[in-house]
């Protein structure tokens, strides 16, 4: 299956009013995993951006006077997209601001659904962990997702973070914590030692192939943080 974490920064919140997009940024996944190739670019929205996304993203708007408008870019987004499954985190928000600039082309391009399949991390993330706080730097928090290159939101380091909040809450281990937080003495309770004993475990050896995609999957997200991995400090 293949997917693509999606992220994007605007001048604004409200589309309604008239405000662009200023970056996309995707990574891609195949089968769950990271594959390395991504897509990033910022966008000269021709508009003034708002104070607060001016602060919360720190793009000033001299930065985008030479970067390409929307429809420069939009063959080459949407080939990389086409036919995957989004990723997006609140995505009624970004999928919003994307239709938009697809509604400004001159020739008709439909909207994004018409093109991808759309997964909300937050919906999932509220239906697993109701009445907390599920956004991005919470779930990194809850998950042990190292975001501490996150001093300001910017769609690459946001999709890659994403990246790793998603297979983290869809891994397995998220039912195990939860399981722990929510009654696990009681559930060890009615195990039988009997059970326990005739229970073994199948342990699955990763192959040589699996070991090598992991090593470059570290790689790849070292490179972007310019750090070691949480996992490689561990080790």
């Amino acid at each position: 299956m293949r997917q693509v974490v999606l992220d994007t920064e605007t001048t604004g919140l409200e589309v309604r009013q008239g405000h662009r997009l200023i970056e996309i940024a995707c990574v891609e996944m195949i089968e769950r995993r990271l594959t390395g190739r991504y897509y990033q670019t910022y966008l000269n929205p021709d508009r003034a951006i708002d104070e607060g996304a001016r602060q919360v993203t720190g793009i000033e708007d001299d930065f985008l006077l030479d970067k390409p408008r929307f429809p420069d870019v939009v063959d080459e987004f949407l080939a990389f997209v086409e036919g995957a499954e989004l990723v997006i985190h609140n995505a009624s928000f970004d999928i919003g601001f994307l239709d938009a600039e697809l509604a400004r082309l001159e020739h008709a391009a439909g909207r994004i659904t018409d093109r991808c399949s759309v997964l909300d991390t937050l919906a999932m993330a509220r239906e697993r962990y109701p009445g907390q706080r599920n956004s991005l730097d919470a779930l990194c928090k809850r998950l042990g997702v190292d975001n501490s290159r996150r001093e300001l939101h910017g769609g690459l380091i946001d999709a890659q973070l994403l990246a790793d909040v998603y297979l983290g809450m869809t891994s397995g281990q998220v039912a195990l914590d939860l399981g722990f937080e929510t009654g696990a003495e009681q559930a060890r309770e009615k195990i039988s030692l009997p059970m326990v004993l005739e229970v073994r475990p199948l342990v699955l050896r990763a192959s040589e192939s699996e070991l090598a995609s992991h090593q470059h999957r570290l790689d790849v997200l070292e490179a972007s943080r310019r750090g070691k991995s949480l996992w490689r400090q561990l080790s």
